[in-house]
């Protein structure tokens, strides 16, 4: 699964980054690491770019960006 299949307000964690897009280690450079836990915040109208919350921190992400990102969802313990 990558970042772009999250839904609003879903929660996963980073399993693998594809880092061969500039724009891609810019991002990592932002906290969208390996291991980083993220959530789908919010996006704007048409859906691109997406608000994913990282760190405390939300950062833009072009759905095209998003599919360099590997994920695996989180479970909520409630």
């Amino acid at each position: 699964m990558t970042l772009r299949e999250l839904n609003r307000g879903q929660s996963a964690r980073i399993d693998q980054v594809d880092a061969r897009q500039p724009g891609v280690v810019r991002l990592m450079v932002l906290g969208l690491i390996e291991g980083a836990e993220v959530q789908y915040e919010s996006s704007a109208i048409g859906g691109d770019p997406m608000e994913i919350s990282v760190y405390g921190t939300a950062i833009s992400v072009r759905k095209q960006q998003a599919d360099f990102f590997r994920i695996s969802p989180l479970t909520s313990n409630v």
